[in-house]
């Protein structure tokens, strides 16, 4: 039999303590560290670890910098994939705005991570975002478009997270959002949010729409966000 491993004190011992790790219950969500890689950016010094999770077989993400294992009030970020706007620099959302200032901002801190979920649309996948954009082109707002095409406004789940959270052994995290639903959907899951950091972006004239529904019907805390022209479209849907 072999040695149990010790408490892992880096990354590195994470994707060790993982390597040989088996689900004891598939009914229960679980998660491995795979791997970890040095990835400096355009944002500053950052690791990034890559997990498997046996809950919706896809790989999600997670960027450190600094020390986060068994660290208490990790500033976090947790950032649901936006196709549309961080790799192609859509202006119907504020997602790119909100990635980047994240990034930013976890650089210049001590310890800092940013989560980054493959929940396209808000968890309704890419196609269905493209149907979502067609109809709110026609009038509707983002909730109004989810709920035509037969999904609840906010499809995410953070179970996964959680998880993710877990094993990289952080205590508890100051979460970086503008979103009640996310702070509750953590703590439902076991996570201790011991603060919440406003994340909040800058209008432009093709989301302002969205940012207000957003706040109106979605619940977002975006009391103090500064506004510029009127829309000129419907917004987003992640």
């Amino acid at each position: 039999m072999n040695a149990p491993l010790p408490p892992p004190t880096s990354l590195a011992d994470l994707v060790e303590r993982d390597r040989n790790h088996a689900c004891a219950d598939a009914a229960k969500v679980c998660v491995r560290v795979l791997a970890v890689a040095d990835l400096p950016s355009r944002f500053g010094q950052f690791q990034v670890v890559a997990f498997w999770n046996n809950r919706d077989g896809k790989e999600h993400l997670a960027l450190i910098h600094g020390d986060v294992i068994n660290q208490g009030d990790v500033p976090m970020r947790i950032h649901s994939e936006c196709l549309t706007g961080d790799a192609l620099g859509s202006l119907r959302c504020d997602c790119r705005d909100q990635l980047e200032a994240a990034l930013v901002a976890l650089g210049t801190m001590e310890r800092g991570v940013l989560l980054y979920l493959r929940q396209e649309g808000r968890g309704i996948g890419l196609s269905n975002k493209i149907k979502a954009y067609a109809l709110q082109d026609s009038g509707m707002d983002t909730v109004e478009a989810n709920l035509a095409l037969g999904f609840k406004d906010d499809e995410r789940d953070y179970a996964v997270a959680a998880h993710m959270i877990e094993s990289l052994g952080i205590q508890s995290v100051r979460l970086m959002t503008n979103n009640p639903r996310k702070v509750a959907g953590l703590t439902q899951q076991g996570v201790v949010v011991s603060g919440r950091v406003p994340h909040i972006m800058p209008a432009n004239a093709h989301n302002r729409f969205y940012l207000q529904t957003k706040a109106g019907r979605s619940g977002h805390l975006l009391e103090h966000q500064e506004q510029d022209e009127p829309p000129e479209d419907g917004g987003g849907s992640t």
